[in-house]
């Protein structure tokens, strides 16, 4: 087990060095392969990869989720939303930020990505919250969080590359996200009202809605109705949650190009941004896919499992154990990479861990449970330091706001994770209440 734990701190090196994680997984993991089965072995092995993720018709739904997430963007859903939360909360202590959070969550609802969702919102709720007065800290901070739903949420990509990598039934992974998603909705808005009420300066005690009740209300359908269409598609036996990326990104073109929310420009737009997302996101799961074959050739996952035997601990400690290294990678690495890295390693435990719990007896809810509480921990690596994606990405759009800044307005949030991520492992039901019933 020495050489794939050496290539795994390589790897980290070389990721705080700010090599890009891709190349660093693809590197460590054709030299390490290469070591035990020669260099033409390796190149072959890469090569294969390669080709099996570009082709691979499961991992399709990625560039068609993100093009739908694309076009809701472009096409003014995302400040619909925005105007149409603010009449639900505008008489609650931080009620403006409180409508940047609940908007978070109504978009991501429908574009499966945190990235794109902290994006949008930031250009969109931004210049709200400065005109009435919000602190840069809370502003910015409820947008990075809520942005976070935005890989729990259904349909969410990450979910959908998890279910890939464990072969996990796709379809109650997503039942299994909305539970924790509402309720880590509802913790950002309670997270919004506590720092109000310990600081007062952070917002106004109230302020005039702008009027646009025509464009909330377009904003509003238009989610909910695309909403409905995937799930309802997915659980009415319509199609599968692989043909429901195609469906709901089809059916979000229809609707923006009906309404004249989307012209030529705003499509031509969405393909480049898919384009662009979609060629970094596969490069990192070549890499990912590089490097999991060297350590799965090393015998890294088994050796872990029996030396986690051999310590008779109880399958508790050995969560709580797997959560901290979660807790830990999630300060250098970046989500997508950290689920590619990590769970090949550590779903294989799902099997044999013993929780002592009738709910977990089952392997197959096991398993969806634990990806929810990875997609949770990996929530909270989106607004941890140093990484933090959400962060850098509001730090591109707002380059006026300091990364300090944006830090100390997330830590309410932060906290509220954490409650969230207690909640979810100690009560499980939680996450599968649906998946069960």
């Amino acid at each position: 087990m020495t050489e794939p734990l050496i290539a795994t701190a390589l790897l980290l090196a070389l990721a705080m060095f700010r090599v890009p994680i891709a190349i660093a997984m693809i590197v460590i993991g054709t030299i390490g392969f290469a070591l035990l089965r020669g260099i033409d072995a390796s190149l072959i092995m890469v090569s294969t990869t390669a080709f099996d993720t570009v082709f691979s018709y499961s991992l399709s739904v990625i560039p068609l989720f993100i093009f739908m997430g694309n076009l809701l963007a472009y096409s003014g859903v995302a400040a619909g939303l925005f105007s149409a939360t603010q009449r639900l909360v505008r008489r609650l202590p931080g009620g403006l930020a409180m409508a940047a959070v609940l908007s978070c969550g109504g978009f991501s609802a429908v574009s499966g990505s945190s990235l794109a969702t902290a994006a949008t919102m930031s250009k969109v709720a931004m210049p709200s919250l400065r005109k009435f007065g919000y602190s840069d800290s809370l502003s910015s901070g409820a947008i990075a969080a809520g942005g976070t739903l935005g890989i729990l949420i259904p349909p969410s990509v990450i979910l959908i590359i998890y279910g890939i990598l464990t072969e996990s039934d796709i379809g109650l992974l997503f039942l299994a996200g909305i539970i924790p998603g509402i309720i880590g909705l509802l913790g950002y808005v309670l997270a919004v009202w506590v720092a109000v009420k310990l600081n007062p300066s952070l917002a106004p005690k109230s302020y005039d809605i702008d009027d646009h009740p025509v464009e909330g209300l377009y904003g509003v359908i238009l989610s909910v109705a695309l909403f409905a269409f995937i799930m309802i598609g997915i659980y009415g036996g319509f199609f599968t949650p692989i043909e429901a990326a195609g469906m709901g990104s089809g059916m979000a073109l229809l609707m923006v190009v009906a309404t004249g929310h989307a012209k030529v420009k705003e499509v031509w737009r969405a393909l480049m941004d898919t384009a662009e997302s979609t060629a970094m996101i596969f490069l990192v799961i070549i890499g990912a896919e590089v490097f999991s074959n060297y350590i799965n050739l090393a015998g890294l996952p088994d050796e872990l499992a029996y030396f986690i035997d051999s310590l008779e601990v109880n399958a508790w400690i050995i969560m709580a154990m797997i959560i901290i290294i979660y807790l830990l990678l999630g300060t250098v690495l970046e989500s997508l990479s950290m689920i590619l890295l990590t769970v090949p390693i550590f779903y294989p435990l799902m099997y044999q861990l013993d929780f002592g719990m009738d709910l977990l007896s089952d392997t197959e809810f096991a398993l969806i449970w634990f990806g929810i509480i990875v997609v949770v921990v990996t929530e909270i690596s989106l607004i941890t330091p140093p990484i933090g994606m959400n962060v850098f990405v509001l730090k591109a759009t707002l380059p006026d706001v300091s990364l300090k800044t944006i830090f100390k307005g997330i830590l309410p949030f932060w906290i509220a994770d954490i409650l969230r991520l207690l909640l979810l492992i100690f009560f499980p039901v939680l996450s599968l209440l649906l998946v069960a019933g």
